[in-house]
């Protein structure tokens, strides 16, 4: 089985946070309970930073005790850094992707990556990207947007013409989301991530951005959130409103088997909807290792999905 949604942090990222640990705030928290060291970035996500994230070789051994044939390898998002400097993160970019094509190219069979890119300048994610696949990665993992541009604005043009022009395939993942009523029982994790994902991932589909960039993968974290479970809403809204129609040419459940989906959802009903909504060769199987709500080993009921986003 392959996994499709897994993080690593190599050596050399540790190195650089360490070294930089003053300019991105960095701290690395013991908390006395028995646990590896927490690590947060900016004030911001917070983490354990745990083997599976740091090291390779205890990375690849609980891979083959899973049963993972293959990982395609993300950087965490909390490394994306889009809250600082174009430099900074231009830099965290470069050595992140470097440090992961040098790991995954050493044993292909097993590994393979995305990449990251400084999205806050859609001119420079172009270039990134653009360098990224030349070392052999897949693509490259973003965030749902900035703070002040959805991914559909014309913003993104740069970035969105070259991933096409590539074929790159692109992974939208979550950042944690900051609305101020989700502030108590993990509520910004349980619900607030998959939140963020309908909230993109609905705005990419009615923006028919796909139909103007039809060469790029685009694969939605965490089953797309809850955006397969309300497509026959946007169908309806489709009837009824030009504001919802107009960028289209087929209803929105037709779009909706146009992207990737991975099966991290932690219920089986849930993925078996998933499946039946999209089709079996959109949703690709995958973990979120080793975060805390991983699903270890990754679950699906077949690479069909897997062969799709590859070919």
């Amino acid at each position: 089985m392959d996994d499709f949604h897994t993080h690593f942090i190599p050596p050399e990222v540790i190195t650089w946070l360490k070294d930089n640990q003053t300019i991105v705030n960095a701290k690395w928290i013991n908390k006395d309970d028995g646990k590896d060291p927490f690590l947060t970035i900016n004030e911001k996500w917070g983490f354990e930073l745990k083997k599976g994230f740091i090291e390779g070789e205890y990375y690849l051994a609980e891979q083959e005790k899973a049963g993972v044939s293959h990982s395609l390898i993300s950087p965490i998002p909390q490394l994306f850094l889009y809250d600082f400097s174009e430099d900074i993160t231009t830099e965290m970019a470069t050595l992140y992707n470097q440090a992961l094509a040098n790991w995954t190219n050493k044993t292909p069979q097993k590994l393979s990556a995305l990449g990251t890119v400084p999205l806050a300048n859609p001119e420079k994610a172009a270039q990134v990207l653009n360098h990224a696949m030349h070392l052999g990665l897949k693509g490259v993992i973003i965030g749902p947007g900035l703070s002040n541009h959805m991914l559909s604005d014309d913003f993104f043009i740069p970035f969105f013409e070259e991933a096409n022009r590539l074929h790159a395939i692109i992974f939208i993942h979550p950042l944690l989301c900051e609305d101020p009523r989700l502030k108590r029982r993990m509520m910004p994790n349980l619900i607030g991530v998959p939140w963020e994902t309908t909230v993109c991932a609905t705005d990419l589909l009615l923006s028919g951005l796909i139909d103007r960039y039809p060469n790029i993968k685009i694969l939605f974290a965490h089953g797309g959130g809850f955006m397969p479970y309300q497509i026959g809403r946007q169908d309806k809204g489709y009837e009824q409103w030009k504001l919802v129609s107009s960028n289209l040419k087929a209803p929105p459940s037709e779009y909706l088997k146009r992207f990737w989906y991975d099966s991290v959802l932690w219920n089986q009903e849930s993925l078996e909807f998933l499946i039946n909504t999209v089709g079996e060769d959109k949703v690709v199987p995958g973990s979120d290792y080793p975060f805390d709500l991983c699903v270890w080993p990754p679950e699906s009921k077949n690479n069909l999905g897997a062969i799709s986003l590859l070919g």
